[in-house]
């Protein structure tokens, strides 16, 4: 089995980064839920609050490789355009808009993912920077670690959607 350098490609951005991704939001997401004041000891609220820290920030620059390699790595060979007598299979954007029937594909999934994907590393690295700012005061107010917990999850559906939507538009039309 051999892989081409755009596939390579694909799957640092898809699956290696957006694994690393998933299991540190999936980190972070307990951490904070579980970082409570009445279950841990002073010592344990220290420790806990440097490991939950290094995780919210692993996660926020997860989300930022992710985002910055489909942008600059992935993206462009999806927007490249066909010259004259080019086969369109080459080309994912100009066979998405040949037809009228993949054509929502690229105006609405593609429009999502350029733009409300840029949105999530900021909200990320917002949640990372109030940790690191907040302390073990996150341990004390509920509505603090709730708060954050509501901007993680915000964040990580607007990953997920633009996830699924890049899934499905490599299926209908794969960059190879």
């Amino acid at each position: 089995m051999e892989l081409t350098t755009k596939e390579i490609f694909g799957l640092l951005h898809g699956i290696v980064l957006g694994s690393l991704f998933l299991l540190s939001f999936g980190a972070s997401f307990v951490w904070l839920r579980s970082y409570n004041q009445e279950l841990l000891s002073e010592e344990g609220r220290i420790i806990r609050n440097k490991r939950m820290q290094a995780v919210i920030w692993f996660l926020a620059l997860m989300c930022w490789f992710t985002v910055i390699s489909g942008t600059f790595i992935t993206y462009p060979w999806y927007r490249a355009v066909p010259k004259e007598g080019d086969l369109l299979i080459n080309y994912p954007q100009a066979l998405l808009k040949a037809s009228k029937n993949t054509s929502s594909w690229h105006s609405f999934g593609m429009e999502w993912k350029e733009h409300i994907g840029w949105l999530s590393p900021f909200i990320f690295t917002a949640v990372a920077y109030i940790a690191s700012m907040s302390g073990e005061t996150i341990a004390k107010n509920e509505y603090l670690r709730k708060a954050l917990m509501l901007l993680l999850s915000l964040a990580f559906i607007s990953v997920a959607v633009a996830a699924l939507l890049g899934a499905l538009i490599t299926k209908k039309a794969p960059i190879i």
